[in-house]
Protein backbone atom coordinates (compact mmCIF):
# COMPACT_ATOMS: atom_id res chain seq x y z
CA UNK A 1 0.00 0.00 0.00
CA UNK A 2 1.27 3.32 -0.60
CA UNK A 3 -1.31 5.82 0.47
CA UNK A 4 -4.43 5.14 2.48
CA UNK A 5 -7.89 7.16 2.88
CA UNK A 6 -9.35 5.95 6.02
CA UNK A 7 -12.87 6.79 5.92
CA UNK A 8 -14.86 7.14 2.34
CA UNK A 9 -15.87 10.94 3.51
CA UNK A 10 -12.47 12.07 3.46
CA UNK A 11 -10.72 14.92 1.24
CA UNK A 12 -7.22 14.17 1.81
CA UNK A 13 -5.42 10.68 1.82
CA UNK A 14 -2.22 9.77 3.78
CA UNK A 15 0.62 8.80 2.25
CA UNK A 16 1.46 5.71 3.58
CA UNK A 17 5.40 6.14 2.34
CA UNK A 18 7.33 8.60 0.24
CA UNK A 19 5.49 9.20 -3.25
CA UNK A 20 6.86 11.32 -5.65
CA UNK A 21 4.90 14.00 -8.10
CA UNK A 22 3.36 12.57 -11.34
CA UNK A 23 1.87 9.24 -9.40
CA UNK A 24 -2.06 8.71 -8.94
CA UNK A 25 -3.35 8.19 -5.59
CA UNK A 26 -7.53 8.11 -6.03
CA UNK A 27 -7.29 9.05 -9.58
CA UNK A 28 -5.78 12.14 -8.58
CA UNK A 29 -1.99 13.32 -10.26
CA UNK A 30 0.30 14.33 -7.31
CA UNK A 31 1.52 17.96 -8.52
CA UNK A 32 4.68 17.52 -5.78
CA UNK A 33 6.37 15.15 -3.50
CA UNK A 34 4.77 14.02 -0.53
CA UNK A 35 6.58 12.82 2.61
CA UNK A 36 4.84 9.63 4.43
CA UNK A 37 2.49 10.53 6.87
CA UNK A 38 1.27 13.58 5.51
CA UNK A 39 -1.91 14.45 3.79
CA UNK A 40 -2.78 14.31 -0.19
CA UNK A 41 -5.72 16.66 -1.44
CA UNK A 42 -7.97 14.46 -2.79
CA UNK A 43 -10.27 17.36 -4.65
CA UNK A 44 -10.07 21.07 -4.81
CA UNK A 45 -10.49 22.65 -1.33
CA UNK A 46 -11.31 26.67 -1.04
CA UNK A 47 -9.70 28.81 1.38
CA UNK A 48 -12.03 28.17 4.81
CA UNK A 49 -13.16 24.49 3.42
CA UNK A 50 -12.97 21.75 6.29
CA UNK A 51 -9.95 19.03 6.02
CA UNK A 52 -11.72 15.87 7.00
CA UNK A 53 -9.69 12.91 8.26
CA UNK A 54 -10.90 9.87 10.18
CA UNK A 55 -13.96 10.87 9.10
CA UNK A 56 -14.50 14.38 11.30
CA UNK A 57 -12.98 18.08 10.53
CA UNK A 58 -9.53 17.96 11.64
CA UNK A 59 -9.79 22.34 10.86
CA UNK A 60 -9.76 24.05 7.78
CA UNK A 61 -7.49 25.26 5.28
CA UNK A 62 -6.42 28.89 5.47
CA UNK A 63 -5.97 29.27 1.45
CA UNK A 64 -7.16 27.32 -1.44
CA UNK A 65 -5.47 24.04 -1.72
CA UNK A 66 -5.63 22.56 -5.04
CA UNK A 67 -6.14 18.50 -5.89
CA UNK A 68 -2.74 16.31 -6.30
CA UNK A 69 -0.80 18.91 -3.40
CA UNK A 70 -0.12 18.17 -0.13
CA UNK A 71 -2.17 20.01 2.63
CA UNK A 72 0.17 20.41 6.07
CA UNK A 73 0.13 22.72 8.90
CA UNK A 74 1.59 25.62 6.99
CA UNK A 75 -2.21 26.39 5.26
CA UNK A 76 -4.39 24.41 8.08
CA UNK A 77 -5.90 25.92 11.12
CA UNK A 78 -7.46 24.27 14.00
CA UNK A 79 -11.49 24.87 14.10
CA UNK A 80 -11.27 24.62 18.15
CA UNK A 81 -11.99 27.27 20.29
CA UNK A 82 -13.01 28.25 24.80
CA UNK A 83 -14.71 25.95 26.62
CA UNK A 84 -18.08 24.45 25.28
CA UNK A 85 -20.89 23.04 26.36
CA UNK A 86 -21.41 19.12 26.33
CA UNK A 87 -24.44 16.66 26.30
CA UNK A 88 -24.40 13.23 27.22
CA UNK A 89 -25.49 11.23 24.01
CA UNK A 90 -23.96 7.48 25.28
CA UNK A 91 -22.80 5.34 22.59
CA UNK A 92 -21.88 2.41 24.20
CA UNK A 93 -20.08 -0.53 22.46
CA UNK A 94 -20.15 -3.34 25.35
CA UNK A 95 -17.21 -5.64 24.65
CA UNK A 96 -18.15 -9.32 25.60
CA UNK A 97 -16.19 -11.54 27.76
CA UNK A 98 -13.08 -13.64 26.21
CA UNK A 99 -14.02 -17.19 25.80
CA UNK A 100 -10.34 -18.17 26.56
CA UNK A 101 -9.19 -16.70 29.72
CA UNK A 102 -5.05 -16.30 29.60
CA UNK A 103 -2.51 -16.13 31.61
CA UNK A 104 0.98 -14.99 32.44
CA UNK A 105 3.66 -14.98 35.30
CA UNK A 106 3.73 -12.49 37.78
CA UNK A 107 4.54 -11.73 41.91
CA UNK A 108 1.29 -12.12 43.91
CA UNK A 109 1.70 -9.29 46.67
CA UNK A 110 0.55 -9.80 50.05
CA UNK A 111 -2.34 -7.10 49.60
CA UNK A 112 -4.21 -9.25 46.61
CA UNK A 113 -2.09 -6.94 43.67
CA UNK A 114 0.06 -8.09 40.93
CA UNK A 115 3.57 -7.10 40.12
CA UNK A 116 5.41 -7.95 36.44
CA UNK A 117 8.37 -7.11 38.28
CA UNK A 118 10.12 -7.52 41.52
CA UNK A 119 12.10 -4.93 41.94
CA UNK A 120 13.32 -2.54 45.16
CA UNK A 121 13.44 1.19 45.05
CA UNK A 122 14.91 3.71 46.79
CA UNK A 123 12.73 6.92 47.38
CA UNK A 124 13.36 10.08 48.43
CA UNK A 125 10.98 12.49 49.96
CA UNK A 126 12.88 15.40 49.00
CA UNK A 127 15.20 16.24 46.34
CA UNK A 128 17.95 17.05 48.62
CA UNK A 129 18.91 12.98 48.86
CA UNK A 130 19.32 12.29 45.50
CA UNK A 131 22.32 11.73 45.87
CA UNK A 132 22.52 10.10 48.99
CA UNK A 133 19.75 7.36 47.84
CA UNK A 134 22.42 7.00 44.16
CA UNK A 135 25.17 6.60 47.18
CA UNK A 136 23.12 3.71 48.91
CA UNK A 137 22.41 1.71 45.93
CA UNK A 138 25.90 2.06 44.26
CA UNK A 139 27.39 1.23 47.61
CA UNK A 140 24.56 -1.98 48.07
CA UNK A 141 24.97 -3.22 44.81
CA UNK A 142 28.73 -3.19 45.07
CA UNK A 143 28.68 -5.28 47.88
CA UNK A 144 26.99 -8.37 46.01
CA UNK A 145 28.78 -11.16 44.72
CA UNK A 146 31.48 -10.21 42.04
CA UNK A 147 31.37 -10.48 39.33
CA UNK A 148 28.02 -10.04 38.19
CA UNK A 149 26.63 -8.84 41.26
CA UNK A 150 23.80 -10.75 40.82
CA UNK A 151 20.27 -10.79 42.30
CA UNK A 152 18.73 -13.25 42.60
CA UNK A 153 15.10 -13.17 42.26
CA UNK A 154 15.29 -9.09 42.22
CA UNK A 155 14.81 -7.68 39.22
CA UNK A 156 16.73 -4.51 39.88
CA UNK A 157 17.46 -1.78 42.54
CA UNK A 158 16.62 1.31 41.39
CA UNK A 159 17.18 4.72 42.77
CA UNK A 160 14.23 7.40 41.61
CA UNK A 161 15.65 10.78 42.06
CA UNK A 162 13.46 14.20 42.01
CA UNK A 163 13.43 17.87 42.04
CA UNK A 164 10.15 18.27 44.33
CA UNK A 165 9.54 17.48 47.96
CA UNK A 166 10.19 21.18 49.51
CA UNK A 167 9.30 24.61 48.52
CA UNK A 168 6.26 23.23 47.22
CA UNK A 169 2.65 25.00 48.28
CA UNK A 170 -0.97 23.90 47.76
CA UNK A 171 -1.33 21.00 44.78
CA UNK A 172 2.02 20.99 43.88
CA UNK A 173 3.21 19.80 47.70
CA UNK A 174 0.21 17.23 47.79
CA UNK A 175 0.86 15.78 44.14
CA UNK A 176 4.26 15.13 45.26
CA UNK A 177 3.38 13.25 48.60
CA UNK A 178 0.40 11.54 46.60
CA UNK A 179 3.30 10.10 43.79
CA UNK A 180 5.18 9.11 45.85
CA UNK A 181 2.82 7.41 48.33
CA UNK A 182 1.35 5.57 45.13
CA UNK A 183 5.00 4.41 43.99
CA UNK A 184 5.26 2.62 48.15
CA UNK A 185 2.21 0.49 47.19
CA UNK A 186 2.96 -0.27 43.41
CA UNK A 187 3.14 -4.16 43.13
CA UNK A 188 6.11 -3.79 40.64
CA UNK A 189 8.67 -3.29 44.00
CA UNK A 190 9.21 -6.10 46.05
CA UNK A 191 10.30 -3.62 48.76
CA UNK A 192 10.94 0.16 49.24
CA UNK A 193 13.09 2.38 51.03
CA UNK A 194 11.98 5.57 51.98
CA UNK A 195 15.11 8.06 52.56
CA UNK A 196 14.26 11.76 54.24
CA UNK A 197 16.00 14.54 54.76
CA UNK A 198 14.18 16.20 58.25
CA UNK A 199 13.52 19.07 57.44
CA UNK A 200 11.68 19.13 54.76
CA UNK A 201 8.01 20.10 53.65
CA UNK A 202 7.71 16.46 52.84
CA UNK A 203 8.11 15.26 56.56
CA UNK A 204 8.15 11.65 57.19
CA UNK A 205 5.93 11.53 59.78
CA UNK A 206 3.28 12.88 58.17
CA UNK A 207 4.21 10.63 54.68
CA UNK A 208 4.17 7.91 56.59
CA UNK A 209 0.44 8.52 58.15
CA UNK A 210 -0.52 8.79 54.06
CA UNK A 211 1.11 5.83 52.63
CA UNK A 212 -0.40 4.04 55.58
CA UNK A 213 -0.21 0.48 56.73
CA UNK A 214 2.68 -1.44 55.00
CA UNK A 215 4.56 -4.20 55.03
CA UNK A 216 7.34 -3.24 57.62
CA UNK A 217 9.50 -6.20 56.06
CA UNK A 218 9.41 -4.46 52.93
CA UNK A 219 9.14 -1.04 53.10
CA UNK A 220 11.46 0.61 55.69
CA UNK A 221 12.32 4.39 56.15
CA UNK A 222 14.45 6.82 57.91
CA UNK A 223 15.63 10.51 58.20
CA UNK A 224 18.86 11.52 56.88
CA UNK A 225 19.45 13.94 60.01
CA UNK A 226 18.84 11.79 62.74
CA UNK A 227 21.01 8.74 61.84
CA UNK A 228 25.11 9.03 62.12
CA UNK A 229 26.06 7.70 59.00
CA UNK A 230 22.98 7.65 56.56
CA UNK A 231 24.76 6.15 53.57
CA UNK A 232 26.01 2.60 56.03
CA UNK A 233 22.37 2.66 57.23
CA UNK A 234 20.57 3.17 54.31
CA UNK A 235 22.41 0.21 53.11
CA UNK A 236 21.76 -2.00 56.04
CA UNK A 237 17.76 -1.13 55.43
CA UNK A 238 18.67 -1.58 51.75
CA UNK A 239 20.19 -5.63 53.18
CA UNK A 240 17.41 -6.64 55.20
CA UNK A 241 14.82 -5.08 52.34
CA UNK A 242 16.48 -7.38 49.59
CA UNK A 243 16.63 -10.73 52.11
CA UNK A 244 12.52 -10.82 52.07
CA UNK A 245 12.05 -9.47 48.16
CA UNK A 246 14.89 -11.81 46.99
CA UNK A 247 12.55 -14.83 47.87
CA UNK A 248 9.54 -14.23 46.26
CA UNK A 249 8.74 -16.14 42.96
CA UNK A 250 6.38 -15.24 39.71
CA UNK A 251 3.26 -17.69 39.78
CA UNK A 252 0.74 -18.58 36.91
CA UNK A 253 -2.59 -15.41 37.80
CA UNK A 254 -5.14 -14.26 34.82
CA UNK A 255 -4.57 -11.02 32.67
CA UNK A 256 -7.51 -9.92 34.94
CA UNK A 257 -4.88 -8.66 37.29
CA UNK A 258 -2.81 -6.48 34.35
CA UNK A 259 -3.44 -2.74 34.62
CA UNK A 260 -1.92 -1.45 31.25
CA UNK A 261 -1.32 2.21 30.86
CA UNK A 262 -1.31 3.96 27.09
CA UNK A 263 0.64 6.65 26.22
CA UNK A 264 1.76 8.03 22.70
CA UNK A 265 4.51 10.26 21.98
CA UNK A 266 6.46 11.90 18.67
CA UNK A 267 3.60 11.25 17.07
CA UNK A 268 3.40 11.07 13.18
CA UNK A 269 0.53 10.69 10.24
CA UNK A 270 1.22 7.66 10.63
CA UNK A 271 -0.27 7.65 14.98
CA UNK A 272 -3.35 7.02 14.58
CA UNK A 273 -3.42 4.57 11.16
CA UNK A 274 -0.67 2.02 12.90
CA UNK A 275 0.53 1.84 16.22
CA UNK A 276 -2.83 3.74 17.76
CA UNK A 277 -5.25 1.21 16.34
CA UNK A 278 -3.04 -1.59 17.17
CA UNK A 279 -2.96 -0.50 21.01
CA UNK A 280 -7.06 -0.06 20.92
CA UNK A 281 -7.58 -3.46 19.78
CA UNK A 282 -5.45 -4.45 22.62
CA UNK A 283 -7.39 -2.36 24.94
CA UNK A 284 -10.28 -4.10 24.28
CA UNK A 285 -8.91 -7.49 24.53
CA UNK A 286 -7.73 -6.41 27.34
CA UNK A 287 -11.31 -5.80 29.22
CA UNK A 288 -12.76 -8.85 27.92
CA UNK A 289 -10.46 -10.73 29.52
CA UNK A 290 -11.78 -8.59 32.58
CA UNK A 291 -8.48 -6.28 32.78
CA UNK A 292 -7.71 -2.91 32.71
CA UNK A 293 -6.81 0.09 31.13
CA UNK A 294 -5.76 3.43 31.18
CA UNK A 295 -5.69 6.40 28.99
CA UNK A 296 -4.64 10.09 29.88
CA UNK A 297 -3.03 13.13 28.11
CA UNK A 298 -6.17 14.91 28.82
CA UNK A 299 -4.69 18.10 26.11
CA UNK A 300 -4.49 15.63 23.44
CA UNK A 301 -8.24 14.36 24.09
CA UNK A 302 -9.26 18.13 23.24
CA UNK A 303 -11.18 17.54 19.58
CA UNK A 304 -12.37 14.21 20.26
CA UNK A 305 -13.82 14.27 23.63
CA UNK A 306 -17.10 13.73 22.91
CA UNK A 307 -16.31 10.57 21.40
CA UNK A 308 -15.15 9.40 25.06
CA UNK A 309 -17.79 11.22 27.15
CA UNK A 310 -20.49 9.56 24.88
CA UNK A 311 -18.76 6.05 25.71
CA UNK A 312 -19.00 6.53 29.71
CA UNK A 313 -21.08 3.98 31.33
CA UNK A 314 -23.32 6.92 33.41
CA UNK A 315 -24.03 10.20 33.54
CA UNK A 316 -22.22 10.30 36.82
CA UNK A 317 -18.64 9.01 34.91
CA UNK A 318 -19.75 11.61 31.68
CA UNK A 319 -19.86 14.51 34.55
CA UNK A 320 -16.24 13.30 35.91
CA UNK A 321 -15.22 13.58 31.94
CA UNK A 322 -16.67 16.65 31.54
CA UNK A 323 -14.23 17.90 34.53
CA UNK A 324 -11.43 16.34 33.33
CA UNK A 325 -11.20 18.09 30.08
CA UNK A 326 -12.99 21.61 31.00
CA UNK A 327 -10.58 22.00 34.23
CA UNK A 328 -7.53 21.22 32.05
CA UNK A 329 -8.82 23.81 29.84
CA UNK A 330 -8.99 26.11 32.41
CA UNK A 331 -5.52 25.43 33.98
CA UNK A 332 -4.39 26.59 30.50
CA UNK A 333 -6.38 29.40 30.71
CA UNK A 334 -5.30 30.58 34.06
CA UNK A 335 -1.75 30.25 33.10
CA UNK A 336 -2.20 32.63 29.86
CA UNK A 337 -1.18 30.14 28.11
CA UNK A 338 -3.28 29.23 24.25
CA UNK A 339 -5.52 26.29 24.82
CA UNK A 340 -4.83 24.70 21.45
CA UNK A 341 -1.30 25.07 21.07
CA UNK A 342 -0.23 21.69 19.98
CA UNK A 343 1.04 19.72 18.08
CA UNK A 344 4.78 19.87 18.62
CA UNK A 345 7.25 21.22 16.13
CA UNK A 346 8.27 17.11 15.66
CA UNK A 347 4.39 16.32 15.22
CA UNK A 348 4.11 18.68 12.24
CA UNK A 349 7.19 17.17 10.53
CA UNK A 350 5.72 13.69 10.76
CA UNK A 351 2.53 14.97 8.94
CA UNK A 352 0.05 16.02 12.06
CA UNK A 353 -1.35 19.67 11.52
CA UNK A 354 -3.75 20.25 14.68
CA UNK A 355 -4.91 19.43 17.31
CA UNK A 356 -8.43 17.71 16.33
CA UNK A 357 -6.24 15.54 14.12
CA UNK A 358 -4.00 14.86 16.88
CA UNK A 359 -6.40 13.95 19.28
CA UNK A 360 -8.48 11.64 16.75
CA UNK A 361 -5.16 9.86 16.37
CA UNK A 362 -4.19 9.78 19.81
CA UNK A 363 -7.90 8.49 21.39
CA UNK A 364 -7.35 5.16 19.16
CA UNK A 365 -5.63 3.70 21.68
CA UNK A 366 -8.48 3.13 24.11
CA UNK A 367 -10.32 0.90 21.30
CA UNK A 368 -14.08 1.38 21.30
CA UNK A 369 -14.60 -0.28 25.16
CA UNK A 370 -17.03 1.33 27.66
CA UNK A 371 -15.63 4.32 30.11
CA UNK A 372 -15.82 2.93 33.80
CA UNK A 373 -13.76 5.13 35.87
CA UNK A 374 -12.14 8.72 35.82
CA UNK A 375 -9.06 8.97 37.97
CA UNK A 376 -7.67 12.61 39.33
CA UNK A 377 -3.79 12.84 38.97
CA UNK A 378 -2.19 10.62 41.41
CA UNK A 379 -5.19 8.69 42.19
CA UNK A 380 -4.79 4.89 42.25
CA UNK A 381 -7.45 2.64 40.20
CA UNK A 382 -10.05 1.21 41.54
CA UNK A 383 -12.33 0.02 38.61
CA UNK A 384 -11.49 -2.44 36.03
CA UNK A 385 -11.95 -2.13 32.49
CA UNK A 386 -10.76 1.44 30.84
CA UNK A 387 -10.56 4.41 32.87
CA UNK A 388 -9.23 8.12 31.71
CA UNK A 389 -6.42 9.56 34.10
CA UNK A 390 -5.94 13.35 34.61
CA UNK A 391 -2.31 14.06 33.64
CA UNK A 392 -0.66 16.33 30.58
CA UNK A 393 0.84 15.33 27.63
CA UNK A 394 4.24 15.33 28.22
CA UNK A 395 6.03 11.92 27.86
CA UNK A 396 7.62 11.12 31.28
CA UNK A 397 5.44 13.91 33.32
CA UNK A 398 2.00 11.70 31.74
CA UNK A 399 3.87 7.80 31.84
CA UNK A 400 4.78 8.62 35.58
CA UNK A 401 1.24 9.55 36.03
CA UNK A 402 -0.10 6.01 34.66
CA UNK A 403 2.68 3.96 36.41
CA UNK A 404 1.06 5.97 39.72
CA UNK A 405 -2.49 5.07 39.25
CA UNK A 406 -1.22 1.50 39.86
CA UNK A 407 -0.33 0.60 35.83
CA UNK A 408 2.19 -2.43 35.70
CA UNK A 409 3.54 -1.42 31.93
CA UNK A 410 3.07 1.55 29.85
CA UNK A 411 2.59 0.86 26.14
CA UNK A 412 4.25 3.82 24.55
CA UNK A 413 3.43 4.50 20.42
CA UNK A 414 5.53 6.58 18.02
CA UNK A 415 6.58 7.79 15.13
CA UNK A 416 9.58 9.79 15.98
CA UNK A 417 11.27 7.37 19.01
CA UNK A 418 12.35 8.30 22.01
CA UNK A 419 14.57 6.20 24.49
CA UNK A 420 13.01 7.19 27.68
CA UNK A 421 11.41 5.08 30.68
CA UNK A 422 9.22 4.99 32.83
CA UNK A 423 9.15 3.41 36.69
CA UNK A 424 7.54 0.97 34.88
CA UNK A 425 8.20 -1.02 31.85
CA UNK A 426 8.01 1.51 29.49
CA UNK A 427 7.69 -0.56 25.88
CA UNK A 428 7.85 1.55 22.92
CA UNK A 429 5.52 0.75 19.50
CA UNK A 430 6.56 2.13 16.62
CA UNK A 431 3.87 3.98 13.77
CA UNK A 432 6.58 2.76 10.92
CA UNK A 433 9.19 0.71 9.71
CA UNK A 434 12.21 3.08 9.18
CA UNK A 435 12.22 3.81 12.82
CA UNK A 436 11.77 0.35 14.16
CA UNK A 437 15.01 -0.30 11.55
CA UNK A 438 16.85 2.95 12.63
CA UNK A 439 16.34 2.72 16.09
CA UNK A 440 16.50 -0.85 17.70
CA UNK A 441 17.68 -0.14 21.02
CA UNK A 442 14.10 2.40 21.75
CA UNK A 443 11.87 0.44 19.74
CA UNK A 444 10.41 -2.73 21.10
CA UNK A 445 7.76 -3.51 18.62
CA UNK A 446 6.73 -1.95 14.75
CA UNK A 447 3.22 -1.93 14.03
CA UNK A 448 4.46 -0.24 10.95
CA UNK A 449 4.15 -3.49 9.00
CA UNK A 450 0.23 -2.54 8.99
CA UNK A 451 0.77 -0.09 6.75
CA UNK A 452 2.60 -2.41 4.49
CA UNK A 453 0.01 -4.96 3.99
CA UNK A 454 -0.02 -6.79 6.81
CA UNK A 455 -3.75 -7.66 8.78
CA UNK A 456 -4.67 -6.53 12.20
CA UNK A 457 -5.70 -9.52 13.64
CA UNK A 458 -2.47 -10.96 12.59
CA UNK A 459 -0.07 -8.23 13.91
CA UNK A 460 -2.52 -8.00 16.37
CA UNK A 461 -2.16 -11.48 18.09
CA UNK A 462 1.59 -10.85 17.86
CA UNK A 463 1.52 -7.89 19.79
CA UNK A 464 -1.09 -9.79 22.48
CA UNK A 465 2.25 -12.57 22.85
CA UNK A 466 4.73 -9.84 22.84
CA UNK A 467 3.10 -8.07 25.70
CA UNK A 468 2.11 -11.61 27.93
CA UNK A 469 5.91 -12.38 27.59
CA UNK A 470 6.99 -8.41 28.84
CA UNK A 471 4.36 -9.01 31.74
CA UNK A 472 5.97 -12.60 32.56
CA UNK A 473 9.69 -11.18 32.97
CA UNK A 474 11.23 -10.28 29.39
CA UNK A 475 12.63 -7.13 29.95
CA UNK A 476 11.95 -3.71 27.35
CA UNK A 477 14.18 -1.63 25.96
CA UNK A 478 14.06 0.39 28.52
CA UNK A 479 15.16 -1.49 31.56
CA UNK A 480 17.55 -3.61 29.27
CA UNK A 481 19.35 0.07 28.94
CA UNK A 482 18.73 1.13 32.92
CA UNK A 483 16.37 4.36 31.40
CA UNK A 484 13.85 4.48 34.57
CA UNK A 485 12.91 8.13 35.39
CA UNK A 486 10.21 9.82 37.20
CA UNK A 487 8.65 13.28 36.81
CA UNK A 488 5.82 14.90 39.07
CA UNK A 489 3.34 17.29 37.49
CA UNK A 490 4.10 20.95 38.51
CA UNK A 491 2.10 24.00 38.24
CA UNK A 492 2.49 26.11 41.00
CA UNK A 493 5.54 28.62 42.26
CA UNK A 494 8.41 27.59 44.29
CA UNK A 495 9.63 29.21 47.27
Amino acid sequence: MKYIKINPAENVAVALQDLSKGEVVEGVTLTMDIPRGHKIVLRDLRAGENVVKYGFPIGHVTRDAAAGTLVDHSCIKTNLEGLLEYNYSPALIEIPAAAQQRTFMGFRRADGQVGIRNQIWVIPTVGCVNGICEQIVARFKASLPAPTGNLDGVDAIVCFPHNYGCSQLGDDHENTRKVLADMVHHPNAGGVLVVSLGCENNQLDAFRELVGPVDESRVKMFVCQKVDDEIQYGVERLREIYEVASKDVREEVPVSELRVGLKCGGSDGLSGITANPLLGVFSDWIVAQGGTTVLTEVPEMFGAETILMNRCQDEATFDKTVHLINDFKEYFMKQGMPVYENPSPGNKAGGISTLEEKSLGCTQKCGKSIVRGVLKYAERLSAKGLNLLSAPGNDLVASTALAASGCQIVLFTTGRGTPFGSFVPTMKISTNTPLYEAKPSWIDFNAGVLAQGESMAEVSARFIEFVLAAASGEPVNNEKHGIREIAIFKQGVTL
